[in-house]
């Protein structure tokens, strides 16, 4: 796809739409956009928080996001409150048709008072943002940006073995559910449940030792493939399968494989210890089943 959204021109799209809107009194620029330190792309979204005194109007009319062009598609959070802080917003995640992509915050402007007078910045801010519009000096006194948000720290040896218990209980449903040949609960618990939840942490670890804890994650494993080694990376693509039973099978012992090489490793450099028995006896049942599942189909 042509870029046909330079950034330069939507950031002063952006500013001259929020200069002629009367209840916009703030807009803030967040995230990968406004992280000097981030790698971004054309396809990488503009995360925009507008202050307002009210922020039923903007949820309630929406014809205000056809102001940057033909919605594809969006998606919108009901009105909740804001964990730090308890105050209500809403965010709405807008798909254009021209390529661009704008998630917009609205926040009341009693939200950005009490940000602006913290010693420290909420995560989604420290990761980076950049002053758009201030028509009222509302985000005078706000800390400047660490660009430090979502670097994970190393895990402590109980949160590492639960980890891997919890890695190793979908195991034996995963080899049920093949056996039963239900496709269905054979991906949400391997693909998503072992990858996303366990595995995945895992790899996270592995590229922050060869870091020194600096890296920020990505949202769902982003950046990984260009941090970690191109052999485990390798070995993660080879846990991913098409729809056929055997090949499920297959998938589901590289992933085990795959997280027991990981673990071990993260184990031997953190100075922990890997729980191998454990490990053996939930592989061999499920290869039990596996065999199984061979002797009892024609």
């Amino acid at each position: 796809m042509k870029d046909t959204n330079p950034a330069n021109e939507v950031i002063q799209q952006l500013i001259q739409w929020a200069e002629k809107q009367a209840l916009v009194r703030a807009m803030l620029l967040t995230s990968s956009r406004a992280n000097p330190r981030a790698t971004v792309d054309v396809f990488s979204d503009y995360d925009v928080i507008l202050v307002v005194p009210d922020i039923h109007p903007f949820f309630e009319a929406r014809s205000w996001l056809q102001d940057f062009g033909e919605v594809l598609v969006s998606y919108w959070d009901p009105i909740h409150p804001e964990p730090d802080f308890g105050i209500d917003v809403f965010s709405s995640v807008n798909q254009y048709a021209n390529g661009l992509d704008i998630d917009f915050s609205i926040w009341p402007i009693e939200l950005m008072h009490l940000i602006a007078k913290k010693s420290t910045l909420p995560e989604y801010l420290d990761i980076g943002y950049s002053v758009l519009v201030d028509k009222d000096h509302l985000t005078d006194g706000m800390q400047t940006p660490t660009y430090s948000a979502y670097i994970p720290k190393p895990p402590t040896e109980e949160i590492f073995h639960k980890v891997i218990e919890d890695f190793f209980s979908d195991v034996p449903y995963v080899a049920k559910c093949l056996w039963r040949e239900e496709l269905m609960p054979v991906k949400w618990s391997l693909d998503y449940d072992m990858k996303h939840n366990f595995l995945r942490p895992l790899l996270e670890w592995r590229m922050e030792l060869d870091h020194n804890w600096s890296v920020p994650t990505g949202n769902l494993g982003r950046g990984l493939k260009k941090q970690l080694p191109p052999r485990i990376w390798a070995e993660l693509e080879r846990t991913y399968a098409a729809g056929g039973i055997e090949e499920n099978w297959d998938a589901l012992f590289r992933t085990i494989y795959l997280f027991r090489e990981v673990g071990t490793e993260i184990a031997e450099r953190l100075g922990y210890t890997y729980p191998l028995e454990m490990d053996q006896r939930i592989t061999a049942y499920a290869q039990n089943v596996k065999n199984y599942y061979k002797e009892s189909r024609p």
